[in-house]
């Protein structure tokens, strides 16, 4: 598993680092879909891992 900065990961890196998690696979295709419906991602174009996961429970709650 990458060693990358939770506050800085790229597609990839998120995908491998939840899909370790998560114990099932996660894809870059997924975590696309999710920057469409609004996912936050850094200005630079990576991944704050809680960020990202504090709006996947906001969906959550929302049903979606």
């Amino acid at each position: 598993m990458s060693d990358a900065s939770p506050i800085a990961m790229t597609l990839g890196d998120l995908a491998e680092w939840l899909s370790y998690a998560a114990g099932k696979t996660i894809t870059e295709k997924m975590l696309r879909a999710d920057i469409a419906a609004g996912a936050p991602v850094n200005p630079d174009g990576t991944f704050h891992a809680l960020h990202y996961m504090a709006w996947l429970l906001q969906e959550r709650k929302r049903g979606r």
